[in-house]
């Protein structure tokens, strides 16, 4: 068979469209982890587990028998003095409420709205991408944030706590010992979960990106809509809804400390993001391959 011929078949053209979509995607993470905002966002995540491991410290080192307030705070935050490794665990419960669901809800907001008011979006669409694939890459993009951000919370607050407190040993929910290794496994497996428990909230915040041609107008927007649901979370009168809010599951990952790992609440927290990644993702992809792009 000649070489025409062989350039001729349609499997070796899978290739060139599949790097063709790798090098979008790491087109669009290099520029977003070059801005300015984002890293600003990345270095506030970072700083959120050195101010409350130094605040435990300090709080402790003056005769208290836990964190700020006597046993207040976080999830997690009483056992820090014992296992720095409890830091891990105590800057994800203070971080997941507000502030990496705010990260995202900017980056994601940001992702297409932003492109359109400031006119480069209509430069992306002219390269053979497709809007389809751009979609996806933008959503893909997204997504590495939300693992990168809880990635960075997690090795901050573990570097902080192996160096202010004692690490060791971990005692579970349930009472029972585990070694450090076993731990550290499950701090990285919870991270992941975290990450994951994410995606639904991704999904929304680039629906409203497709809505508006202003970045700021979008991430107003999604950080609001994160507020009501958590507003909507915490009242006892709706209850009945609350296992419908993509906010309602995000602590579940305490089960994973617990042994043996109890993972129903888990399971239903990941199924949940996949539904409302599945229903905001098809909006997205409804409203942006019908939106006239004209600027």
């Amino acid at each position: 068979m000649s070489q025409a011929e062989l350039t001729a078949l349609p499997g070796p053209r899978v290739a060139p469209r599949a790097l063709r979509t790798l090098g979008i995607l790491r087109s669009e993470l290099t520029t977003m982890l070059r801005r300015w905002r984002t890293l600003a966002l990345l270095g506030v995540l970072a700083g959120v587990p050195v101010l409350v491991g130094i605040a435990v410290r300090i709080e402790t080192g003056d005769g208290g028998q836990g964190g700020p307030g006597g046993g207040g705070g976080p999830a997690f935050l009483n056992q820090v003095t014992n296992n720095g490794l409890f830091l891990v665990f105590a800057a994800l419960s203070a971080t997941l409420p507000v502030f990496l669901p705010l990260t995202v809800g900017v980056v994601a907001g940001d992702s297409l709205a932003g492109e359109a008011g400031g006119g480069t979006l209509r430069y992306l669409l002219v390269a053979p991408a497709g809007r389809t694939r751009l979609l996806l890459t933008k959503y893909a993009s997204v997504l590495v944030f939300c693992l990168l951000a809880t990635l960075v919370v997690a090795v901050s607050a573990l570097a902080t706590g192996a160096l202010l407190f004692p690490v060791g040993e971990m005692t579970t929910i349930s009472g029972t010992r585990i070694g450090f290794d076993e731990g550290l496994l499950r701090a990285g497996l919870i991270a992941v979960v975290v990450a994951v428990s994410l995606a639904g909230f991704a999904a929304l915040g680039l629906f409203v990106s497709t809505l508006t041609n202003s970045g700021v107008a979008a991430m107003a927007a999604t950080v609001g809509v994160l507020i009501t649901v958590q507003i909507l979370d915490t009242m006892p009168q709706l209850s009945g809804i609350h296992p419908y809010l993509f906010t309602h599951y995000w602590l579940s990952f305490t089960d994973l400390l617990r042994d043996p790992v109890y993972g129903d609440e888990v399971v239903r927290n990941l199924g949940l993001q996949a539904l409302y990644a599945a229903v905001f993702g098809s909006a997205a992809w409804a409203r942006f391959t019908t939106k006239d792009i004209s600027v």
